[in-house]
């Protein structure tokens, strides 16, 4: 999925200044998605940049979307998997669910108060950010820090919070989530569209083939088209991050 400055995270973990889980650059849109979601959840769908140039083309040899026998991140066994991709045992998983989901609401309260985005949306039930309604308000001119914590950043501190209550995620199903994702993107027109890959068990994700120098326009109506068309695709622990 998308933005400047998930690609976002739901809610995405780290320090608010900036450190995208993935380990390669982002585009914009994308990069300032991962670069939240990292901060408050995984991925700020963290902070990614606008998007630039090229054009993407429906043509060419598709990548294997075919779902990899990942191993599953440590301490991922022996835990039950919800259908949100966080994973857990027993009575404390959903203490720690509701505990994530308070975070965030707290969150959410300082960036319609002291963030300056009156309209922000509530988080998700599974204690993500609303990535698709979030995305509605950074996309317009002049709100991009809708993606950072508010105006000036505001709200970094409860954003760190939310950031540090996030259940442990379920990567292997993130990764077969994203790797969905990604097949539907090239099948409705977006050809280019990278696989996302396993690195040390966690999940990184894909998109872009170049973001240091972005092939694809995020911007553009047939990408818009795909994007809709998919986000069904995307659980919400990773929909921020691709």
């Amino acid at each position: 999925m998308d933005p400047p400055s998930r690609q976002a995270a739901n809610v995405l973990p780290m320090n608010i200044t900036d450190v995208p889980r993935t380990t390669t650059p982002t585009p914009v849109t994308a990069a300032a998605r991962l670069r939240f979601a990292a901060l408050v959840a995984v991925p700020v769908l963290a902070l990614s940049a606008a998007c630039g140039g090229g054009a993407d083309s429906t043509e060419g040899a598709k990548e294997s979307s075919e779902i990899a026998d990942v191993p599953a991140a440590p301490g991922a066994a022996d835990k039950g998997t919800d259908k949100d991709g966080g994973t857990g045992a027993g009575a404390g998983a959903d203490t720690s669910k509701g505990e994530f989901y308070d975070a965030q609401m707290k969150y959410v309260q300082c960036m319609r108060g002291k963030g300056g985005f009156k309209d922000f949306p509530d988080p998700k039930l599974s204690g993500y950010l609303d990535w698709e309604k979030v995305e509605e308000i950074a996309s317009k001119p002049g709100q991009n820090e809708a993606y950072k914590g508010g105006r000036k950043q505001a709200c970094g501190s409860e954003l760190r919070d939310a950031l540090a209550a996030e259940p442990r995620r379920d990567e292997q199903k993130g990764y077969e989530s994203m790797l969905a994702h990604a097949k539907c993107m090239r099948d409705n027109g977006v050809s280019r569209f990278t696989n996302p890959t396993m690195s040390g068990g966690i999940a990184q994700p894909g998109g872009d083939p170049n973001p240091a120098n972005p092939a694809l326009d995020s911007a553009s109506p047939a990408y818009k088209k795909a994007q809709k068309a998919c986000r069904s695709k995307l659980i919400d622990s990773v929909a921020g991050m691709q």
